[in-house]
């Protein structure tokens, strides 16, 4: 395969978790837009049909990815998958001498238990099934450099960072692909409130060298070189978007 059909995606079905809005949302519609069909995943079935009405032939799966139980059983009334973009995520910044155990927990619960074993289903349908297929975890820059007001946030994307790298070399005998994408700070609903700070969009652009927060097009098109063929010898690997941030 050579030029624009490696990026083609026709035949192949993904799932996106988070994806009711913001980048989930954003690279569900990157992947249709490449040929995929795509099944959105997230809590409220009202914003999740919504969702989905904005990408042609999407799947509303209403589903909590924290409860194991209950997304396995849903995952099983699907047809074959052959991307996972696990994207759900969280964040709540605070100083570290003020967090809770209930932050903590609601972070690590979301960010890096639900992340394990959402991929570990579909990993196990995969291989069950002979797929040789992608799994991309949405991570940070803050998987690879520390940051005031997030220390539980950036201790759960260096988890999933190194949970990532475990993955690729256990599921490459499968050939199952894993890798993250690590964006900066993008302009998302779930991020706008930071922006909103005083002196916070100055810090951000203080660190990026091209001097601009992320799009979620940014994003998306690292989620579609990913998942396609163009990617076929990458796994263990963290694509960085973020503007150079960590470079320095």
């Amino acid at each position: 395969m050579t030029g624009a059909n490696m990026f083609d995606l026709t035949d192949l079905r993904a799932l996106v978790t988070g994806a009711s809005r913001g980048l989930g949302l954003g690279c569900a519609e990157a992947l249709a837009a490449a040929g995929a069909e795509v099944v959105i995943v997230g809590r409220g079935k009202a914003e999740l049909d919504q969702a989905a009405s904005k990408i042609k032939g999407a799947q509303a799966l209403v589903s909590d990815v924290t409860d194991t139980k209950s997304f396995r059983a849903a995952l099983e009334t699907l047809p074959d998958i052959h991307i996972l973009v696990n994207n759900a995520g969280t964040n709540i910044p605070e100083p570290f001498i003020d967090v809770t155990e209930q932050h903590f927990d609601t972070i690590f619960d979301i960010n890096v238990r639900a992340a394990f074993f959402v991929a570990q289903a579909v990993a196990a349908r995969m291989s069950a099934r002979g797929i040789k297929g992608s799994i991309i975890n949405m991570s940070s820059q803050m998987g690879h450099v520390g940051s005031p007001n997030r220390t539980v946030y950036c201790a759960s994307k260096h988890a999933l960072e190194g949970l990532t790298k475990a993955m690729a070399v256990e599921l490459a005998q499968k050939g199952i692909r894993v890798n993250t994408v690590a964006p900066t700070f993008i302009d998302t609903p779930m991020t706008r409130p930071f922006f909103d700070q005083p002196g916070f969009r100055d810090f951000a652009l203080d660190h990026i060298p091209l001097g601009r927060v992320g799009k979620i097009e940014d994003v998306a098109a690292a989620v579609v070189y990913l998942a396609s063929p163009a990617a076929a010898m990458v796994t263990g690997s963290c694509l960085k978007v973020d503007g150079g941030w960590t470079a320095q």
